[in-house]
């Protein structure tokens, strides 16, 4: 359900090649949330660094929605960047497996394009 790439590279530096990556699969950034910023900001003391980025491909959304509305609660999708054991980690939940709670098989060709298109934008951030 989840899958991870890691890298050598420091957390800005993929967040970078995330960004062309991202752009560069036709999908876009819809937000990205500092999880340190954000915590200390609240007053919560948090000293790791972690980016989620929300992504989406439109027209992959619209299909998906104009099927079940209740695939919104699921989206967008998320690719959360972070430091663990010295490497940087990117993480993401499988579309595929998200969608498939939604008891929706029809969706099964348009979750696994958008899962394939997102291991290619981790594997582009993380080895770019």
């Amino acid at each position: 359900m989840l899958v991870k790439f890691s890298t050598d590279k420091s957390v800005m530096e993929v967040a970078t090649a995330l960004q062309a990556a991202v752009a560069a699969n036709h999908f876009g950034v819809m937000q990205v949330h500092n999880l340190q910023d954000t915590m200390t900001r609240k007053g919560v003391e948090f000293s790791r660094e972690c980016l989620i980025f929300e992504v989406c491909q439109p027209q992959q959304a619209k299909k998906v929605l104009e099927e079940n509305m209740s695939v919104s609660a699921a989206l967008p999708c998320r690719i959360s960047i972070y430091k663990q054991g010295g490497k940087t980690i990117l993480a993401t939940l499988k579309p595929t497996v998200l969608l498939a709670m939604f008891n929706t098989p029809q969706l099964g060709e348009v979750a696994q394009e958008v899962e394939d298109t997102i291991m290619k934008i981790m594997k582009e951030a993380a080895d770019g």
